[in-house]
């Protein structure tokens, strides 16, 4: 199976971005735990240097073994403060002391819970030296401890996570960008193909029909002289259409399209819509239905353009019968506007196309099989033209069973 490049790019792009994204996480948390592991250190420290200075005056130690008060609380504090400081740990704290039989130990640190919430602290307890005294356990608490680590990472941390968020937006918009580079250049060679076959057919023949004209038994029959005669026209027709709806996509994307309106009776430029596929109809053996209800049918409009809207969706109508085709169209007022609904029998469209077929160059899909005729601009050239003119075109279609495009434009008033 052929690989294509495009998708691959795409996928090995999406994949190193994933990559990166996991590696800058993972390098942001290590970051984390080295601070917070730097911090506990630090905390240890502090706690170390106050718990030996506590321990060293034996007047203070033996003070606060019999009862800690105002003064005690205020003299380990200043401690505490001082070794804060000269440690560069700037944060609030407190702390408590209260007597343990816990043995001396070094300073130590491990996870307390209340019954709020989890808190580190960091545990150390200090003692006289004199086995009939009770030891001392002094605990060092960082109420915002997860705060501060933070804090000390500070802009390295908020621009990693800015960088992460840009990196996966402008690669996630140029993956985007690529896919529909990519779906466009694939249109545009089904567009290519499809001009080159619909082009070749009409022009075919108009060519085996001239020359039939030319041979002199045909000319000495004016019945078949008449029959090829209606060919050329029928397919010059035909090709004029098809080049007009290319110059009328280029024009209306680059806003050029001239909309020259006229106030027209829109059931009589129908009816010379249905006319024009005269010869079709016949050879195809179509039951073409009107009935025209609308009592007010004056529209403010191009006529040129709009013949061409109703042209078209008689020729998809044709184009996509099948056997006893049966096209019906009907006319009605609603609410200030005039309804167009224009139904067949023909092969249907499935519901997951219905809001498809309006783009640019989409043909619903038939496999490898060229059977599906046009170029995939008839629809987006008739819904850019109706809403020109102030209206809207509705799709109702199921496979097998046949298609209904229902047109609303807004009528006015016969001027006299």
């Amino acid at each position: 199976m052929k690989i294509n490049k495009t998708y691959l790019i795409i996928v090995i792009t999406a994949v190193s971005l994933l990559a990166i994204f996991l590696i800058e996480i993972k390098w942001i948390l290590e970051t984390a735990k080295i601070r917070e592991e730097l911090f506990n250190e630090r905390a240890s420290m502090v706690l170390s240097k106050t718990a030996n200075a506590l321990s060293t005056d034996k007047q203070s130690f033996h003070n606060l073994q019999m009862n800690v008060d105002k003064n005690d609380v205020h003299q380990i504090d200043s401690v505490f403060s001082y070794y804060m400081k000269y440690y560069n740990i700037h944060i609030d704290y407190y702390f408590e002391v209260k007597p343990t039989d816990r043995p001396i130990s070094n300073v130590t640190s491990y996870l307390i819970e209340d019954k709020k919430h989890k808190q580190e602290s960091y545990n150390a307890c200090i003692g006289d030296g004199d086995s009939t005294n009770k030891n001392l356990e002094l605990k060092l608490i960082f109420p915002k401890k997860e705060q501060f680590i933070r804090a000390e990472m500070g802009s390295m941390f908020i621009t990693s996570i800015i960088l992460i968020l840009v990196v996966m937006i402008l690669s996630w918009k140029s993956i985007l960008s690529l896919m529909k580079e990519k779906l466009i250049a694939d249109h545009t060679t089904d567009f290519l193909n499809n001009m080159t076959h619909e082009f070749k057919t009409p022009l075919t023949n108009i060519s085996l029909a001239a020359k039939m004209l030319f041979k002199e038994s045909i000319q000495q029959q004016e019945q078949k002289m008449k029959h090829y005669a209606e060919i050329i026209i029928e397919e010059n027709d035909r090709l004029k259409l098809q080049v007009d709806q290319v110059l009328s996509m280029t024009a209306l994307e680059r806003g050029e399209i001239p909309i020259d309106k006229s106030v027209i009776n829109l059931q009589e430029l129908i009816f010379q819509s249905i006319k024009r596929f005269a010869i079709q109809l016949e050879i195809k053996k179509v039951n073409l239905t009107s009935e025209f209800n609308a009592n007010n049918f004056w529209v403010s409009g191009d006529k040129i353009h709009l013949n061409n809207v109703f042209s078209n969706l008689i020729d998809n109508s044709i184009k996509y019968s099948k056997n006893n085709p049966k096209i019906k169209i009907q006319t009605n007022n609603s609410s200030g506007n005039i309804i167009i609904a224009i139904s067949d029998n023909g092969i249907g469209i499935k519901k997951q196309y219905h809001k498809k077929v309006f783009k640019k160059f989409f043909r619903v899909p038939t496999g490898d099989i060229h059977n599906v005729k046009g170029f995939g601009l008839g629809l987006t050239y008739i819904k850019n033209i109706i809403e020109l003119h102030g209206g809207n075109i509705e799709i109702q279609s199921h496979l097998g069973k046949g298609t209904k495009f229902t047109i609303s434009l807004p009528y006015v008033e016969k001027q006299s």
